[in-house]
């Protein structure tokens, strides 16, 4: 699976979940429990690191707007970049 190349604003709660995020100019609140998507070969990591990240380096998380429409995104941050980038977009 390829990464989408479309932004994606990103927010995390205080224990590090994805919280709510924008996409296409659209507020999605998490509206499920995020799952963690380990080491998904389609992020990029600093060629300087000697040792893989420890913790989740990807979430599938549900997302829904105000007037209900809902998505299904897959998530990462890039720790290159230290930005989050769009993997798939459920529809």
């Amino acid at each position: 699976m390829s990464t989408i190349e479309e932004p994606i604003a990103v927010a995390v709660s205080g224990g590090g979940l994805p919280d709510h995020l924008i996409w296409r100019s659209r507020h999605f609140r998490v509206s499920d429990t995020p799952t963690v998507i380990p080491g998904h070969p389609d992020l990029f990591w600093d060629a300087a690191l000697t040792h893989p990240p420890t913790g989740p380096t990807g979430w599938r998380v549900q997302g829904t707007t105000d007037d209900g429409e809902t998505r299904v995104f897959d998530i990462a941050l890039d720790g290159s970049s230290a930005r989050w980038r769009l993997l798939h977009v459920w529809i």
